[in-house]
């Protein structure tokens, strides 16, 4: 009977078996997450515009956050009149979150990843130059 209750009381503290992030909580942190156009049809340069067309990038790219800290991260679209996603794939690859970033708005979302190590993301329309990586970072042993 023993056994049965440390092997309930363990699995009850465990983290969610297999998911690297989890959305939902209270923050502990905060990361700001600004799209910023490069080229554009408005402002140019005339000769990029021509070799590549419009050219987005999220600003950081790259963020560090801990591992296993709620973390609200806000994603905030400068452009008035360009719609943006956000896609954040799992070290498998797959999707975790899939999200609209409206024109001139700030979008929030709280993530715990689980997992030390990198964390694509990229908005689908402007592939491949707008995208970036969340950088999770081991937590210390207490």
């Amino acid at each position: 009977m023993r056994k049965l209750a440390a092997v309930l009381l363990l699995l009850a503290c465990a983290k969610p078996h297999g998911a690297d992030v989890i959305l939902g909580g209270k923050a502990h942190a905060r990361v700001v997450v600004m799209t910023q156009a490069l080229v554009t049809k408005e402002s140019g340069p005339k000769d990029s515009l021509a070799a590549f067309g419009e050219s987005y990038t999220f600003v950081p790219s790259t963020f560090a956050v801990r591992e296993d800290e709620p973390t609200e991260i806000v994603f905030w679209n400068l452009q008035g009149d360009d719609e943006h996603d956000i896609m954040l794939l799992d070290s498998q690859r797959k999707v975790v979150l899939q999200a609209k970033l409206p024109p001139l708005k700030k979008t929030s979302f709280v993530m715990t990843f689980h997992r030390a190590g990198l964390f694509d993301f990229y908005c689908v329309a402007h592939q491949p130059e707008m995208s970036g990586q969340v950088v999770v970072i081991k937590r210390r042993a207490p």
